[in-house]
């Protein structure tokens, strides 16, 4: 059932499957490279920090890719989310055009990130790894793979980038009652961390040092795999869950956006709402649609990267990757959507850039707290910072509306709440949040 604010579907309504954009790419996309030899990497040697199931899927040209249902039972605790139809913002606003978002914030770690924390642990599991090791920003992500992991009885240890760790305390204690160990990055447990570590035990760290801790930690460990929340080709696949659930509910109301707009990072939760859509402009079938990714201009990798290849970490511990990128040592300011603080952006999204298929935009800190305060006054919900810059571009896309009169329908990705980062619309409230 679904009235015109909340379109719900059922359990039996999961998606069976996964969509791999792959296929629909309008040109290959390059390979990881060794850096040493400057030849495309072999996928057996992501065998290293990856288990084999991960390692097929992140090179996969299928379309569609099973869900195993031990990951759709744990998905039903949650899924499917709700589309919202956000009516009392277009009131607000006086806009004619139609606002919707996916609220990925109803997972119980509060984002998007456990769509694909709880594949990647299952995947783990049958491999018979104990332990993962990942990184996170604000925390989300590390959060979602405690989560994930404990289901599937597997030791959890993430590297959380320390401004973050000192920000969000409440995300570390949500981690530790998961079972996870959390470890501010840069930390004196690896070669990696040492050395930023040594130069400043306060040194706010970035997600590309706290990769390289998880990674060395995970290839010195006996019975121990890495696990990362975005960027590659299998975590934006399992995200899109998401967006396939996006399109049935918008066909449930008669509906089809004609524009998507999502927060982007790594690139995950924007690839997992937009690439089912994406599906159909690729194909010719919906020439128009336009897809916006939504960046800090504290962290501009979509529109001041240069595309070329790139580390992935910080210590160039990773293949060399061809995206959009600030460089691998670009240490970001301290700003409060900890999980936009990455060099780079997944390989697929910025191929889908670079070719003209989707558009970017860069807004400050306090313009998207701007943002996030009236969606939290008119629609309720609180949401995370990196939620808030989608929806800051959303809030002038439907001023141009209305400044134009065109009736466009909008759809964006709510990926989280925002009730672990109430310390930053504190500072927001009393005029103390920086426009770094």
């Amino acid at each position: 059932m679904f009235s015109t604010m909340r379109v719900v579907l059922s359990t039996q309504d999961i998606p069976k499957k996964w969509f791999n954009i792959v296929p629909y790419l309008p040109k290959p996309l390059e390979p990881p490279l060794d850096p040493r030899t400057m030849e495309p990497v072999d996928p057996s040697a992501l065998l290293a920090i990856f288990p084999e199931p991960i390692v097929e899927q992140e090179v996969s040209q299928q379309e569609w890719i099973d869900i195993p249902q031990e990951v759709l039972d744990v998905y039903s605790l949650w899924r499917p989310t709700p589309l919202h139809r956000a009516k009392r913002l277009e009131e607000y606003l006086g806009t004619p055009a139609k606002i919707y978002y996916k609220n990925e914030s109803v997972s119980p770690p509060g984002s998007h990130k456990p769509n694909t924390a709880v594949a990647q642990a299952y995947y783990n599991k049958i491999s018979g790894v104990k332990r993962l090791t990942t990184e996170t920003g604000a925390g989300q992500w590390g959060s979602s793979l405690a989560f994930a992991c404990q289901f599937f009885g597997l030791e959890c240890e993430v590297f959380m980038v320390r401004v973050s760790y000192n920000q969000k305390p409440f995300r570390r204690i949500l981690m530790e009652t998961w079972g996870a160990k959390v470890v501010p990055s840069p930390s004196n447990l690896t070669q990696s961390g040492r050395k930023f570590y040594e130069e400043d035990p306060e040194h706010p760290g970035s997600l590309g040092i706290a990769i390289s801790e998880a990674i060395e930690r995970a290839v010195s460990s006996p019975d121990t795999k890495y696990s990362l929340g975005s960027v590659l080709n299998h975590v934006l696949l399992h995200q899109t869950i998401i967006g396939l659930e996006a399109k049935k509910q918008m066909e449930m109301v008669g509906d089809y956006p004609d524009v998507i707009v999502g927060a982007v990072g790594g690139g995950s939760n924007f690839a997992g709402l937009s690439f089912p859509f994406l599906r159909d402009k690729l194909a010719g079938e919906k020439p128009n649609l336009e897809v916006i990714a939504v960046e800090p201009s504290a962290c501009p990798t979509l529109t001041k990267g240069e595309y070329r290849y790139d580390y992935g970490d910080t210590a160039g511990l990773t293949p060399l990757i061809k995206m959009h990128t600030l460089g691998h040592d670009f240490v970001p300011p301290p700003i409060h959507a900890g999980g936009l603080r990455y060099h780079g952006d997944a390989p697929l999204v910025c191929l889908l850039y670079n070719e003209g298929f989707i558009s970017a935009s860069a807004y400050k800190q306090r313009d998207v707290f701007e943002a996030a305060v009236l969606f939290a006054r008119t629609e309720g919900i609180v949401p995370a910072p990196e939620s808030a810059h989608a929806i800051r571009k959303v809030i002038d896309i439907a001023l141009e509306c209305k400044r134009t009169g065109e009736k466009k329908t909008i759809l964006f990705n709510l990926s989280g709440h925002g009730y672990f980062d109430l310390s930053a619309y504190n500072k927001f409230l009393k005029g103390e949040l920086p426009d770094t």
